[in-house]
């Protein structure tokens, strides 16, 4: 008889082998909530579809349901299956949106500066923001990532991040990310997640619109260039 992983993992791959699946995967990498006809709309489906589709995923463990009077409310299910998607996603080449409309283009470019990754910051500002807490010792990457006892100091006395937080749990501490738009890697895990909530918390970051795309506000730069040297963080982009 074959490995019985092999059936499992031709099984799992199977429930995203598919466009309209693999479409809503990544529209929930921004972390948040979504109904059924905010994901079918975006897939451009019929709600009927998008609905079968939905409960194929969730019977598959992918996603999860949250109900709320009478909506019906859906999420990736975990970090982990966030960190399956991201995987997946950082080994393609992103497309080029096709130049039908100034707004299009607009929207890639937004995406590839910077944005959500189901709970941490992407494109050149969280690979901008890797880099600079490699640079200044807060994260060693000798052997892999590791926050350093500075960097501990750096998250909770200068950004303010509850020590409790980054108590070691299930959930790895810090990993890298490979960002499939910058190709260079970007910071996941709990270290991540925190660093993404406190710069929405103080309003260093927004999210622009409804979906992953968010922005650098003009606090934001100023904070950004006192406490990590990002001196590039200009009109919204990083140069």
């Amino acid at each position: 008889m074959g490995d019985p992983r092999a059936v499992e993992l031709a099984r799992l791959a199977g429930h995203v082998a598919d466009p309209t699946r693999a479409s809503f995967l990544l529209a929930l990498l921004d972390g948040r909530a979504w109904t059924v006809t905010e994901l079918a709309a975006h897939a451009g489906v019929a709600v009927s579809t998008a609905t079968e589709h939905l409960n194929r995923l969730r019977q598959a463990g992918l996603i999860r349901e949250r109900r709320q009077g009478r909506h019906r409310y859906l999420q990736i299910a975990d970090a982990e299956v966030a960190q399956l998607v991201e995987d997946l996603a950082a080994r393609i080449t992103p497309p080029r949106p096709a130049a039908r409309s100034l707004r299009a283009v607009t929207a890639h470019e937004a995406l590839i500066r910077a944005r959500t990754c189901y709970d941490h910051l992407a494109g050149q500002l969280g690979v901008a923001i890797a880099d600079a807490l490699i640079e200044q010792g807060f994260v060693d990457q000798r052997t892999g990532l590791a926050l350093t006892p500075e960097g501990m100091a750096f998250l909770t006395d200068r950004l303010g991040i509850d020590p409790q937080a980054l108590a070691p749990g299930r959930r790895p501490l810090i990993r890298a990310c490979l960002d499939w738009t910058q190709r260079r890697t970007h910071l996941a895990g709990v270290v991540g997640a925190e660093i993404c909530r406190t710069l929405l918390r103080r309003g260093w970051v927004e999210r622009i619109g409804t979906g992953r795309a968010v922005r650098v506000t003009p606090a934001g730069r100023r904070a950004l260039r006192d406490t990590l040297g990002l001196a590039s963080v200009q009109d919204d982009r990083l140069r």
